[in-house]
């Protein structure tokens, strides 16, 4: 989706959002620079020997702030991917982790590549040579400098990547732990494929636990009814819109792809929908709603919640003013252009921003680097001695039951998922669900008690960038 001429770059955006936070903080002399400027990036070109020639790739490896290390950041691969990309998503991710607390400074990476292009066997030969060289600088290491999946990577190649360094760092013990969204039997851990999407799951149902927050909106009551749109079904739309429409009663009534959309007042099957498109590659033709070639324009519809879940800028200056939904959360990053921002706050469109709505896949990460250094799974400890304990309980009750006149029993579903003791998978969504609640608890406190702070990214802001200064000062700048 092509953005108006005069639109500021996904940088200068991010650049303006930050300069409008920290205009009403009091930072000591330079520290607002050395905190919004990016501390180092690494371009790499490199050969590989592909179909008879060599085939030059670049790639980027940027480290924005090392205020704690590691470092924490995606690797993406794209056509599209330049330096002033890279660079303005390592200070989202320095902000992102120090909003929701995960112990590590940005950084990202990113490859220009489309692996369409290539068969998988050449996918491979290439993201192994791009990791070379990386880990040979230690842009990649379990203490330093750790990646995870972006646009157009997943599990497959950060399990090349975790082999790669292996063979470069034999007698690393905790070598697993240089990448994260690794698959299961690779060191992986359970709930991080769907994480950024149960993310912003949470996110919402953390946003309408605020009374307050839901008021500014226009709306009231819970999620349940809520009519959603969302934009891109990829791994974060697909799980967001199939977690909201079968657990929270909120109906998806419009998804929208590159190359068409579905729209269905009574709200589409998600689960058929995503089945469709990844057999037909086209949401045309789908018998579960009504389709749209263009689907752009749907954004515009009038919705409760909007999701923007794939590309950068998606609503800028030539859109914003048409945009109809009382609520946007980003589940992209930079989804909304910092002049659409303008628009969108000015029309009192409350917008939960990018920094803490996509903030469940480094959350999970963050779980899977602490499994991959303890070199155990979480649950495997506790699980049986905690459903022993439950196991006492329900006895004790039934025996009483027996025992007295009171007649009444435990009813089967109450007791299966009563024993039934936490494993690897439960615990990673409570710790999910946890860093999101108080990290919108944070935000929401800033947003509600300070009368110049009107909207959500600014108080984002303000929270992450006061962490990372007091990170600063902790180390005597």
């Amino acid at each position: 989706m092509s953005q108006p001429s005069n639109e500021p770059s996904f940088r200068e955006s991010v650049d303006l959002m930050f300069n409008r936070a920290v205009r009403l903080m009091d930072l000591r002399p330079g520290l607002e620079e050395k905190i919004r400027v990016c501390n180092a990036t690494y371009t790499v070109r490199f050969g590989v020997r592909l179909r008879g020639e060599i085939k030059t790739f670049t790639g980027y490896r940027s480290v924005h702030s090392e205020h704690m290390e590691p470092v924490k950041g995606g690797i993406r691969f794209s056509l599209g991917v330049n330096q002033d990309e890279v660079e303005a998503l390592a200070a989202l991710m320095t902000y992102k982790c120090a909003l929701v607390e995960a112990p590590f400074g940005g950084s990202k990476g990113g490859l220009c590549v489309d692996p369409r292009e290539y068969e998988e066997h050449e996918m491979e030969m290439i993201t192994r040579r791009f990791a070379y060289e990386l880990i040979k600088r230690d842009l990649i290491n379990p203490a330093q400098n750790v990646p995870a999946p972006d646009m157009g990577t997943g599990e497959r190649e950060m399990a090349w990547i975790a082999d790669q360094y292996k063979r470069m760092h034999t007698t690393d013990i905790n070598g697993a732990a240089c990448v994260t969204g690794k698959p299961i039997n690779a060191g992986g851990i359970q709930g991080r494929t769907e994480a950024t999407g149960r993310g912003v799951q949470y996110a919402l149902r953390a946003f309408f636990r605020d009374d307050e927050g839901v008021k500014k909106a226009n709306m009231k009551g819970t999620l349940d009814g809520k009519r959603v749109i969302v934009q891109g079904l990829g791994n974060v739309g697909y799980h967001a819109a199939k977690f909201l429409s079968e657990e929270d009663g909120a109906p998806v009534v419009c998804v929208i792809e590159y190359n068409g959309a579905i729209w269905n007042d009574d709200g589409i099957d998600i689960e058929e929908l995503k089945q469709y498109i990844t057999e037909h590659g086209t949401p045309e033709g789908f018998s579960g709603g009504q389709f749209f070639e263009h689907g752009e324009n749907l954004l515009e519809r009038e919705c409760d919640i909007l999701i923007p879940a794939a590309l950068e800028g998606v609503i800028n200056l030539s859109n914003a003013n048409r945009i109809k939904a009382k609520l946007i959360i980003e589940a992209a990053n930079g989804p909304v252009t910092a002049g659409a921002d303008e628009i969108l706050r000015d029309k009192k469109t409350v917008i939960i921003p990018d920094m803490y709505a996509n903030a469940g896949g480094v959350t999970v990460s963050y779980f899977e680097w602490v499994k991959n250094l303890s070199h155990i799974r979480f649950g495997r400890m506790q699980r049986r001695q905690e459903e022993s304990r439950h196991q006492l309980i329900v006895d004790e009750l039934e025996r009483i039951s027996r025992d007295t006149s009171i007649n009444w029993t435990l009813s089967p579903d109450f007791k299966e998922k009563y024993l039934k003791g936490a494993g690897e998978m439960e615990l990673v969504r409570s710790g999910l669900d946890d860093t999101m609640r108080l990290a919108y608890d944070s935000m929401a406190q800033v947003w509600h008690g300070r009368e110049d702070v009107t909207d959500l990214r600014t108080a984002a802001y303000l929270t992450a960038i006061g962490k990372v200064a007091a990170s600063y000062h902790a180390k005597g700048l």
